[in-house]
């Protein structure tokens, strides 16, 4: 098997240390929608574990790092299956004053942004591929979250989602780009991406609406 180098100012180490932290929140907001739509146990676990993972195994998937993290490494289910089991038995733990979906799928969606970022550039994407990969793997979770539950996705309707996760990944990308050092990146940039999905709910900040054509 061939060994894969790892470019200059990035940790192999750092892209599986986000991905579980992703994991956990986004596995968080899948389970909080489920006991919102009052889903059985394994409805509340499916759905936990499709918005942890799916974004992870579309990146996976893209790069040609098969078989996907999340199917061959049990962390993941792991991860995922707590934070379902956390949310079914002990929902009112993990409510906050605001939308705990969004606000998990924010955290969730920012981990994962700066972690696709990294993970496409370990594996020699060029930066801007390396940051789209990183918005697909931000908004992947939510967007089968939302379909399993036969809703619009959030990235279709939402303030800045997309356009957050973009920011965050290109901060990543940038950061390698200039040889900064990627811890600092990433923290810069999921707290970016964090920082401008929560300021666009509170403030209801959205980029120009589709207008059906009809005149009143």
């Amino acid at each position: 098997m061939p060994t894969l180098a790892i470019p200059p100012g990035i940790s192999s180490s750092l892209p599986f240390v986000l991905d579980l932290a992703g994991t956990f929140v986004f596995a968080l907001s899948g389970g909080m929608a489920g006991v919102k739509r009052k889903l059985d146990l394994f409805g509340v676990l499916v759905l936990s574990f499709a918005a942890a993972n799916t974004g992870g195994i579309t990146r996976d998937v893209i790069i040609g790092a098969i078989p996907p993290s999340a199917l061959n490494d049990s962390r993941y289910l792991g991860v995922s299956l707590l934070a379902g089991i956390i949310t079914f038995w002990f929902p009112s733990a993990v409510r906050q004053r605001w939308n705990p979906v969004l606000v998990f799928d924010a955290a969730g969606l920012a981990l994962f942004a700066v972690s696709g970022a990294n993970k496409a550039l370990l594996y020699g994407l060029n930066p801007v591929m390396a940051t789209l990969l990183g918005m697909v793997t931000g908004i992947g979770g939510g967007m089968a979250r939302d379909i399993l539950l036969t809703e619009i996705p959030t990235v279709l309707r939402a303030e800045l989602y997309a356009v957050a996760a973009l920011l965050g990944a290109a901060t990543v990308v940038i950061a390698h780009v200039l040889q900064l050092p990627s811890e600092a990146a990433a923290l810069a940039g999921a707290a970016l991406c964090f920082g401008l999905r929560v300021l666009a709910m509170k403030y209801n900040w959205h980029l120009p609406l589709a207008r059906n054509g009809r005149t009143s």
